[in-house]
């Protein structure tokens, strides 16, 4: 059996959100003050906690639907508190699941074309995925669990990890 863009994504997406999930239910239960770590930076020119976990939400929503040729769902960056960002988390888990297998077929070689105010950036979706996504999306999963540690929530490498086989 054959390897596929899906079986490199979704899973990934899904698991690493419900992780990200699980350690803002962590914070609380450990008695962390929620607005200190909303504020929370690892320096005053990198984003708080929670634009952190939006453009995590962001990267994997956007590569499960450029990848399987459906439109990105929008989701409004306004989340203020953990129980807005565990909802957007369950709602982007909840799309990277939906999207059936079989959408993927032929993913690697489909074109992905990215817009930004400074050009375009054209991929293949397997180079999409490999070269862009997946490193974007773990930079802004592990500035969230960094600065989760930072302040003194006990998540560690496991909470991380959890659900790897």
């Amino acid at each position: 059996m054959t390897f596929t863009i899906h079986q490199a994504s979704a899973p990934v997406f899904a698991r690493t959100l419900g992780n990200l999930s699980a350690m803002l239910d962590k914070a609380l239960a450990g008695g962390a003050d929620e607005a200190t770590l909303l504020a929370a930076r690892l320096a005053p020119d990198m984003h708080p906690l929670p634009r952190q976990i939006q453009m995590a939400s962001d990267s994997a929503k956007g590569a499960i639907a450029r990848l399987a040729g459906v439109d990105v769902p929008v989701m409004e960056d306004t989340e203020t508190t953990f129980a807005e960002l565990k909802d957007r988390l369950a709602r982007t888990i909840a799309f990277v699941n939906s999207v059936e297998a079989a959408a993927f077929d032929g993913a690697e070689d489909r074109e992905v074309v990215l817009k930004f105010p400074q050009g375009e950036m054209t991929f293949t979706g397997a180079d999409y995925l490999t070269s862009f996504v997946l490193p974007n999306f773990f930079f802004h999963v592990t500035i969230a669990y960094a600065l989760l540690r930072a302040n003194d929530v006990a998540v560690g490498k496991m909470d991380f990890l959890a659900g790897a086989r």
